[in-house]
């Protein structure tokens, strides 16, 4: 019995497409490089602040995207935790930010949102200020300092992630490798007596 050329070139199809979703399902090496650095925790007079930047997040496939109007967002996670010894840990805050970039073509500006900043708009033509905006978390309040007690052992943790890019639905299909983008740092701990 002979077998059909259509058998072959299905399967040689079918061959082609494992391979690329075997290639394209695991984690790049870039992923794993963003972390968190520059961590400082301090305090005003009113309030107990958090200073961080990511680094290492942005790939040149990112920049061509957000270059071609692709909405991009990162988003922050912070928590404090007041540590006791013999009971489980008081969870004091519990932050979700975000920076959103979006390049409009028109005006050739980079828009930057900050939502650690009141949801504040930032609108820059340096692609290097814009990410310099989008990967750093200024200030941030965690908690008013009264919802501390002096000397008690806290901790904060944080954490980034590039949020999944969002396509209009039939592009998912078309573009699924941009889910390689998709970054999470570790989560960071500083440990502190107030």
């Amino acid at each position: 019995m002979k077998k059909s050329p259509f058998i072959y070139k299905s399967l040689r199809f079918i061959l082609l497409i494992a391979f690329l979703m075997g290639l394209f399902s695991s984690r790049p090496a870039f992923a794993s490089d963003a972390r968190l650095t520059d961590i400082v925790i301090t305090n005003t007079q009113d309030y107990l602040l958090a200073y961080f930047s990511v680094t290492d997040c942005f790939t040149e496939n990112m920049k061509r995207a957000i270059d071609n109007g692709v909405s991009t967002s990162f988003t922050f996670f912070v928590k404090l935790y007041e540590v006791r010894n013999w009971w489980w840990d008081k969870s004091l805050a519990n932050l979700k930010v975000s920076h959103e970039i979006k390049y409009d073509n028109l005006k050739k500006v980079y828009i930057v949102r900050l939502s650690s900043k009141d949801n504040k708009v930032v609108y820059v033509k340096d692609f290097d200020k814009a990410k310099k905006l989008m990967s750093e978390i200024v200030g941030l309040k965690v908690t008013e300092l009264r919802n501390l007690q002096r000397g008690n052992h806290y901790q904060i943790s944080m954490m980034a992630e590039l949020d999944k890019i969002r396509l209009p639905f039939y592009f998912h299909y078309v573009f699924f490798f941009l889910s390689l983008w998709d970054f999470e740092t570790d989560w960071y701990a500083v440990d502190f007596r107030y």
